[in-house]
């Protein structure tokens, strides 16, 4: 466990739910700075340490942006992986095959390593990642330790709710997810609880 400065984060993914961040910076808000201190000793964030002994977050990039946006300066990593001594084209393979890194804009179109942002700063909002958090909190789906799974749950809502239909009434949208995620079509994801005959 070492404090870290949030600016220097590192991402390992292009997009976030900005609905989701927004959450996390209401929660924040909300409570005291002690709870949030309590909060945050709990929910370190998970990091491999890549060239330049630069801290690349492999998790929670939303409670990242979030802390970034509410001005917190320092947040607790947890190093899982020193890769500190490879050079970036090995690193970043070697964070790829290891599923600790998520390549893909706010389209569901896989990307270079170049562009994912090099600040917490500089990710890219993706709706239907936010949907896919809402999806999970509303029932729709369960928690699972599959890498990157809502953003699995968010390509598959991506193929199947049109984009201006989210932006013009995401709780109308949010009805037809919660319909979708239900369906056999869905049961291949992560998580999935639909009904079953069994």
């Amino acid at each position: 466990m070492t404090p870290v400065a949030v600016r220097d984060l590192r991402p390992t993914q292009i997009t976030v739910g900005m609905r989701e961040v927004a959450l996390k910076r209401q929660m924040l808000r909300s409570q005291s700075a002690r709870k949030t201190g309590t909060f945050l000793g709990t929910h370190m964030v998970p990091v491999v340490l890549g060239p330049k002994k630069r801290n690349y977050v492999t998790d929670h990039h939303h409670l990242a942006r979030a802390l970034l946006e509410e001005g917190i300066g320092d947040v607790l990593v947890t190093v899982m992986s020193d890769l500190s001594d490879l050079d970036k084209d090995a690193f970043f393979f070697v964070l790829d095959n290891r599923a600790w890194m998520h390549p893909f804009d706010e389209n569901g179109k896989r990307r270079g390593y170049n562009a994912i942002p090099k600040t917490m700063a500089g990710l890219v909002d993706d709706p239907y990642r936010s949907m896919a958090g809402e999806l999970r909190r509303q029932g729709g789906f369960a928690k699972d330790t599959t890498p990157f799974s809502e953003f699995l749950w968010a390509d598959f809502l991506r193929r199947r709710i049109d984009r201006d239909a989210v932006a013009k009434n995401f709780d109308k949208a949010m009805k037809e997810a919660l319909n979708l995620a239900k369906a056999k079509d869905a049961d291949y994801l992560p998580g999935w609880c639909g009904p079953t005959s069994d």
